[in-house]
């Protein structure tokens, strides 16, 4: 082992040991031993991974590596919140008429037009005081998409976690999907605004959300209709399991997510980019075949660039064997600082994962540290 690169990679770390405690905590220890052990391995796994990160210099491997459990672990954490709703007011049966309601971020772009217009929020939960609050999501959607850009959807979705896994099951793709495939997200996400300002209804999050079926069990305490249920639990295994797998590409998150569309336009506002240095490039596809977004194509990489798609991964810079991959600070040099750039980028966003799935990675294991000893969730 290079004694001087962990020394290194200790030494960056120390800002991050600081920062995750405070944001994991939030300044206390809880008072009860679940919570208490479920905060400490979380702390311990976040700054391990940040610092596995630092040292081995790749950012792919080790993010997915810990924002895939945290996907799982958010629908842990879910459905507990939502036991505990149907617990309090069992008489209200389908949540989406309960103003606790969390407000899921998917839904956002539902919600714009109907704000804007009709001063209306479509979502029936509290703006304030309430888990994950229609106030709260909001702040943290906008902190993270200035923040990162679309790069929201590799560091602070959790919902994408699961895509994620799947598209890295098989060794190769079975086939090549259609490459007008790219834009079916933005229709969606302009079909779903429009039905939504006109019916006042988050009609998307009611018919269509393939990742309802993964927090919303069981299906007799949260929906109606339960063939409905299975229509989602059919669309989650087509768009969540079944195409990831076939097309190693996360197939919800690039064809289908209509937040997904709209953080494309994100990208325009965030410092980070992901750039290709065209004098370094061997041209021999490698970002191309890896890119779980498709967001990278010859075209990009003749202007030296990654497209709109791209969530900031970091899988064409660990994959690139000549090191033409590489995040980048805009209004700084081509090519310039490559390590600071990279180390700039990923500060915020390994934060932004810590302060949005490092509080419900705490709370899910807490969960299921109670159901173990107690036979209950809350």
């Amino acid at each position: 082992m290079n004694t001087r690169r962990i020394l290194r990679a200790a030494l960056l770390s120390l800002p991050m040991l600081a920062l995750t405690a405070v944001l994991l905590s939030g300044g206390r220890i809880p008072p009860d031993l679940p919570h208490r052990l479920a905060l400490a391995v979380t702390y311990a796994a976040f700054n391990f991974f940040f610092m596995l990160m630092l040292y081995t210099g790749k950012t792919d491997r080790w993010r997915a590596a810990l924002y895939i459990p945290v996907a799982v672990l958010f629908a842990v954490s879910f459905m507990g919140h939502m036991l505990e709703l149907f617990s309090a007011q069992p008489a209200v049966v389908d949540f989406m008429f309960r103003e606790g309601t969390p407000l899921c971020p998917i839904v956002i772009p539902m919600t714009l037009i109907p704000a804007a217009l009709t001063r209306t929020i479509i979502w029936p939960g509290t703006l304030t005081g309430s888990y994950a609050s229609i106030a709260s999501i909001f702040v943290i959607w906008l902190t993270g998409s200035l923040a990162l850009g679309r790069g929201w959807c590799s560091w602070g979705c959790f919902f994408g976690g699961w895509d994620d896994a799947f598209s890295r099951v098989l060794p190769k793709p079975a086939f090549k999907a259609p490459a007008w495939l790219r834009n079916l997200p933005f229709a969606v996400l302009i079909l779903f605004a429009l039905l939504s300002a006109a019916s006042l209804f988050p009609l998307y999050c009611a018919l269509t959300c393939p990742v309802k079926s993964v927090t919303e069990l069981p299906a007799g305490h949260f929906v109606n209709d339960a063939l409905l249920f299975w229509v989602h639990l059919l669309i989650f295994f087509s768009l969540v399991i079944a195409l990831p797998m076939l097309l190693k590409r996360r197939a919800q998150c690039a064809y289908f997510c209509p937040l997904g569309a709209l953080q494309c336009g994100a990208n325009h506002l965030t410092p980070f980019e992901v750039r290709v240095d065209t004098k370094t490039c061997s041209g021999c596809g490698t970002c191309v075949r890896n890119c779980p977004m498709l967001s990278i194509t010859e075209e990009t990489i003749a202007q030296g660039r990654s497209g709109l798609r791209c969530v900031k991964c970091g899988r064409c810079v660990d994959n690139c064997p000549g090191g033409a991959a590489h995040f980048h600070v805009k209004a700084t040099g081509p090519g310039a600082c490559k390590d600071t750039a990279r180390l700039l980028f990923l500060y915020p966003a390994f934060l932004f994962m810590a302060a949005f799935g490092g509080t419900i990675c705490v709370d899910a294991l807490a969960r299921l540290l109670l159901l173990a000893s107690t036979g209950r969730m809350f």
